[in-house]
């Protein structure tokens, strides 16, 4: 169980008080209760989305009786596996204006909180390489600024200048044409950030129940009455599922079966350095993305395995030719040495953007298809389903995701031009 200082334990010796006492008398951060026997609604997924769901239902609709269920231990998923990154750089309306909200959310959500989740916007920079790479950085850059959203392209030379170590000869592999530049965009520190929601919800009196995983559900008719958990059965009328990676599997255990495939997206992180990047830089041609992180590792990840699995691990030719991508765009780093890898498990919806809404089973919300860039919703994403599940029905932000659109045609397929290139 997490542990953190309360407000009257900061002095130097409160601090070293507690550092004697082994941590044993630092306060709990959060509850860990006993299932109850019923809910009002039941999140299944202690990630982000689903405490930020959570958090969101109980502070702006008034929903107290929740329960949040986690089959390991919060923060263990996709939360704690990806780089990041955090913009709202897309093309399509829909897309646009629903990332966009949740990066407005990012900009306060520490003061939200009252939980530091180390936002920094540092800028996200998309590589361009090629001329009609800049033409369509230049019709997705007008399209955001028409949505409220900066955008600012660059020119190879403002490219040069922002990051010196990049490598723009001519002779490189990749050459640099310029980039299209969204400087609200950056990181957060992924566990603060859930965290941050879990502290939140339970001070509203959401129970968040780890080491509960859910094995079924019970239904009357079409529609849900209760969670079949390996900590007992809960009876409920509303279910949201966040599972991420895990969606198919558990909408098949209610009869639902999702336009999704998994697949695992891996990522690295080098030794501490000195600072060398203070700035994402990402790059569709290359299939890389590239940050420094707050401890002066260089992190960097890249394009799916390309195989169906709901592992958190991946291969070594992934890695070989992201470390392949990374030392074309920055040869410095040739000589840097390999710390760890990861994998997270990806649910990637046919045309690449999310499912936010009802499911045709009553009582049964679905949250999930996110791609490359889940972490970067999960405020919106939160803020969104929450308000889902409380009405009954979407908020205008997360219409166009419906699960319908798949049948109906209404696609939001940004072709690369969001989500691809920028894959995290």
């Amino acid at each position: 169980m997490l542990k953190v200082f309360s407000k009257n334990q900061y002095s130097g010796l409160s601090l070293a008080r507690n550092a004697l006492s082994r941590h044993r008398k630092w306060p709990r951060v959060w509850r860990d209760p006993e299932p109850k026997n019923s809910y009002d609604v039941v999140i299944i997924g202690a990630g982000g989305h689903g405490l930020a769901t959570a958090y969101y239902l109980a502070e702006l609709h008034g929903v107290k009786n929740i329960a949040v269920l986690e089959k390991g231990w919060l923060g263990g998923g996709n939360t704690g596996r990806n780089t990041t990154i955090v913009r709202s750089n897309y093309l399509l309306d829909g897309n646009a204006k629903f990332y966009e909200h949740s990066l407005k959310l990012w900009e306060s959500l520490s003061q939200q909180l009252n939980y530091n989740v180390m936002f920094s916007q540092r800028g996200v920079l998309n590589l361009a390489h090629s001329d009609p790479e800049m033409e369509s950085f230049s019709i997705r850059g007008n399209a955001m600024r028409f949505n409220g959203i900066d955008a600012e392209l660059l020119l190879a030379d403002q490219v040069r200048r922002s990051v010196p170590y990049l490598d723009c000869s001519q002779n490189t592999r990749y050459p640099i044409f310029g980039g299209l530049l969204q400087k609200r965009g950056g990181t957060a520190r992924h566990d603060a950030v859930a965290w941050g929601f879990a502290r939140c919800a339970d001070a509203h009196g959401v129970d968040i129940i780890q080491n509960c995983e859910v094995t079924g559900f019970k239904m009357t008719g079409n529609k849900v009455t209760a969670v079949e958990t390996s900590r007992g059965e809960i009876q409920t009328g509303k279910v949201g599922l966040a599972v991420a990676g895990n969606s198919g599997r558990l909408a098949a255990m209610a009869g639902l079966k999702l336009p999704i495939e998994s697949h695992v997206l891996q990522a690295v992180v080098t030794e501490p350095l000195k600072p060398i990047l203070d700035t994402v830089v990402t790059s569709g041609a290359s299939h890389v993305y590239i940050s420094q992180t707050d401890k002066g590792e260089v992190l960097f990840g890249g394009d799916l395995d390309f195989y169906n699995s709901y592992a958190q691990r991946g291969n070594l030719p992934r890695v070989e030719y992201v470390v392949q991508s990374v030392l074309t765009l920055f040869p410095c780093l040739s000589r840097v040495r390999m710390m760890r890898t990861w994998g997270g498990v990806m649910d990637m919806s046919m045309d690449g953007s999310p499912i936010i809404g009802k499911t045709p089973i009553d009582g049964l919300y679905l949250n999930s298809g996110w791609c490359y860039g889940g972490f970067k919703a999960t405020p919106g994403s939160g803020w969104c389903f929450a308000h889902t599940i409380a009405h009954d029905q979407p908020h205008m932000l997360n219409e166009p995701f419906s699960l319908e659109r798949f049948s109906s045609g209404a696609l939001l397929d940004e072709k690369g031009s969001g989500a691809f290139p920028n894959a995290h």
